[in-house]
């Protein structure tokens, strides 16, 4: 069987790295969370107090772009791949609010977009692998072999979220996650640069009302439709 590019995209906190690492697992594929390397840039930012009041300081950040090197390393214990920035894992890091606040801010940037795209297309050279995101089925991969785009109502997404950050301990109230939220829609809908689209040949998948497993099986079909396998 040819390998398959898969381009998972849509809002935050629909699902998206769910349905991509479970259809990884079941496919013996590369997921790849292109959202995460973007909070990778973020904490930098934050770590190295170029953002101030909420506010980035945008040249300083582009001009050290070159001293952020971002890998993915798997995790045998945790069956998932871990990010790590400059060989330190911040896979912990980069889930918490104060990047989840500015991360969008960071992802506006050209030349944070224009880095991290090349990184992205590079380890998709071979195939056998599924990367989800904002702009992966338009701009990352606008050839991929199956494209989707997934989305939920915006008091389920906000919900998920708030059981999320209760599982890692983070405090925060539902109705700051829910700003957060729609703020993180309206930045990644309207930005100049690879605005969140659903790209013409992806299939939407809303799944407000759908399991884990459901979601999952859909795809799966959805793959062997198209071409007679697995």
């Amino acid at each position: 069987m040819k390998k398959l590019t898969i381009a998972i995209d849509g809002f935050s906190s629909c699902g998206k790295s769910t349905l991509a690492k479970d259809l990884a697992k079941e496919l013996n594929y590369i997921f790849v969370d292109s959202g995460a390397m973007y909070r990778g840039i973020a904490f930098f930012a934050l770590q190295n107090k170029l953002i101030i009041d909420g506010v980035a300081n945008t040249e300083l950040l582009i001009n050290r772009l070159d001293e952020i090197n971002l890998e993915f390393v798997y995790n045998k214990e945790k069956f998932e791949s871990d990010l790590l920035l400059n060989g330190v894992n911040i896979s912990t890091e980069i889930r918490k609010p104060d990047v989840a606040a500015i991360v969008s801010k960071i992802a506006v940037l050209k030349e944070v977009r224009s880095k991290l795209v090349k990184t992205q297309q590079k380890l998709g050279e071979f195939g056998g692998i599924i990367m989800d995101g904002r702009d992966i089925g338009t701009v990352v991969f606008p050839k991929a072999d199956i494209k989707l785009f997934v989305t939920a109502d915006p008091k389920i997404r906000a919900e998920r979220r708030y059981k999320e950050l209760l599982i890692n301990d983070l405090e925060i109230s539902l109705e700051d996650i829910a700003a957060n939220l729609n703020e993180r829609d309206l930045i990644d809908t309207t930005r100049k640069i690879s605005p969140l689209v659903k790209a013409e040949d992806a299939i939407e998948l809303d799944n407000s009302n759908l399991t884990r497993e459901s979601q999952l099986q859909f795809v799966l079909d959805l793959i062997k439709n198209r071409f007679h396998s697995l």
